[in-house]
């Protein structure tokens, strides 16, 4: 096992001795929110947002895009347990905007010797990449709480969060 892994163990063993007394966190969040992001580890969403445990439902994948699996994970937070609000928090600098669809499943098919039937989903601009991920929310049928969607940018240079409209201006 590695030393990295075993860290973890570790660390989830003071976490728990520390912590086995806390009364339970209900499952629904007290905030009744989503917070769709990227998986990249330089963000860090409770301290960024001031969230604690038990305040928010948190959605990660490669860029914070919204696909089909986000959307199913939106509708079970929303219809089985109660959030209304959805916040999208993408970032600068992102990896995705560091690899092309075709590129990537190219080397990926070169190697294993079959292509991903799943898209990449990549992007060059944050800003465009939030508003399609938040058209895409408001258009699906089985999401409940359309019209509380917001979308931001973090700098991941200088940690600031700047919204973004939902429509492009013009």
């Amino acid at each position: 096992m590695s030393d990295v892994v075993e860290r973890l163990v570790g660390a989830a063993r003071r976490y728990a001795d520390a912590h086995r007394d806390d009364h339970h966190v209900d499952v629904r969040p007290r905030l009744a929110l989503v917070v769709i992001t990227c998986m990249d580890s330089r963000i860090d969403l409770f301290g960024l947002l001031g969230l604690d445990i038990g305040d928010a439902h948190v959605l990660r994948n490669a860029g914070g895009v919204v696909t089909d699996d986000m959307i199913r994970s939106l509708v079970v937070s929303q219809r089985a347990l109660g959030t209304t609000e959805v916040v999208l928090v993408h970032h600068t600098d992102c990896g995705m905007q560091k690899v092309t669809d075709d590129a990537f499943k190219a080397d990926l098919e070169a190697e294993t010797g079959q292509r991903p039937a799943w898209a990449l989903e990549s992007f060059t601009d944050p800003v465009a990449d939030v508003r399609q991920s938040m058209a895409r929310i408001r258009s699906s049928p089985f999401v409940l709480h359309r019209d509380f969607v917001r979308g931001f940018v973090y700098d991941v240079d200088t940690c600031e969060l700047v919204e973004v409209d939902a429509l492009p201006p013009g």
